[in-house]
């Protein structure tokens, strides 16, 4: 029995990958690939031949890995995935939230809406997902009216920014408007880029809180057990507070050279942070935040090795 609950602030999934940006499509093409914008790229690991990225094989990994919960996020590239995903939550209520995806000019994808949301019903999800770096107008106060939406109907705001400071005047500024808002900030902040202390900074605020997907891509070049990335955990915990982070894997993209359940354990293995720290990083925070209920370890699985 593991002693960590463990909750993914950041994953993806989809059943069929119909994306665009800037009027360019991605979608799948096969072993795992997608064209890319005219370009073919690793999108998933290459055994997932028929390019399915479904909750089913999610969690078997979280299974495997002895992941509690996830928090399902979405991405211009993947498409819009607002009618699975509500097929996900439907079957599977305990172990995921799920967000709808603000849609902007930058998408331009199947079934765009010009209004942004369109005409669904956010009692059905648990949060709204902005893809702040893409968006045609980087100002996020054009867009203050969804975020007082998201607070009005009990919703979080799972973002991901522009690299470094470019956006965080602004979402200050909104942050100010909406104080009772919960905002989760993906990516930890684009760790790699200059100025990323600034969107770590925004953390100090009450409702705002900080997720660490693709961290293990950020520092893919150093790779595992990725010290450096053990290192701007501990940097972003003296600025914001560990009660502020929590552990994202950015499933599946990351997958494409590591194992979900590797994600976890430089994290688990790492001298530098107390176990406390590992707990509040790893699960309790994101219990917290995501509002999981009942949740405990789960039983380690043996392998072969």
């Amino acid at each position: 029995m593991s002693q960590y609950i463990i909750i993914d602030a950041h994953v993806h999934l989809w059943e069929k990958q119909e994306g665009c940006v800037n009027g360019e499509s991605i979608y799948g093409i096969g072993n795992g690939k997608s064209n890319f914008c005219g370009e073919t790229r690793q999108m998933m690991p290459p055994y997932l031949e028929d390019n399915k990225n479904t909750a089913e094989r999610l969690i078997a990994n979280m299974d495997y890995a002895g992941v509690n919960a996830c928090a399902v996020t979405q991405e211009y590239i993947d498409g819009n995935q607002n009618e699975y995903l509500l097929k996900v939550k439907e079957k599977y209520p305990d172990r995921f939230r799920i967000t709808a995806l603000f849609e902007d000019e930058g998408y331009r994808g199947k079934g765009f809406s010009p209004n942004g949301l369109g005409d669904i019903d956010l009692k059905d999800f648990d949060g709204i997902k902005i893809c702040a770096g893409r968006l045609k107008n980087s100002d996020l106060t054009a867009i203050t009216d969804v975020f007082k939406k998201a607070q009005t109907a009990g919703k979080y705001i799972s973002i991901d920014l522009a690299d470094g400071d470019e956006q965080t005047e602004s979402l200050q500024k909104v942050i100010d408007e909406c104080p009772d808002l919960k905002i989760a900030i993906g990516h930890f902040g684009m760790v790699t880029t200059k100025g990323w202390q600034k969107q770590i900074e925004l953390a100090k605020n009450k409702n705002v809180f900080i997720e660490s997907g693709g961290l293990t891509w950020l520092f893919h070049k150093e790779f595992y057990p990725y010290p450096s990335a053990i290192d701007a955990i501990l940097e972003a915990r003296d600025i914001c507070g560990m009660e502020k982070l929590m552990w994202g894997s950015d499933y599946p993209r990351t997958m494409t050279d590591i194992t979900y359940k590797s994600a976890i354990r430089f994290i688990l293995e790492t001298p530098k942070m107390t176990d406390e720290e590992k707990a509040a990083f790893l699960g309790k925070n994101a219990e917290k935040f995501y509002g999981f209920k009942n949740l405990v370890p789960l039983p380690e699985i043996d392998n072969m090795l």
